[in-house]
């Protein structure tokens, strides 16, 4: 892998667990169980993003 690819998996992997920590946050504020549970499921399709980029290095 070149070392331009490996940068662009390493900006990939920060905006990743970027988003992951922006849903924690939204789970966090929200009070309402149906929109919880629908940001909880966004954060776990980032989070086997980010796992799946993270094989990659």
């Amino acid at each position: 892998m070149s070392p331009k690819e490996l940068l662009y998996i390493e900006d990939a992997l920060g905006h990743e667990k970027f988003l992951i920590t922006q849903c924690q946050q939204a789970q966090s504020a929200l009070t309402d169980p149906e929109l919880r549970s629908c940001v909880q499921r966004i954060q776990q399709a980032h989070q086997e993003l980010f796992n799946q980029f993270y094989q990659l290095v």
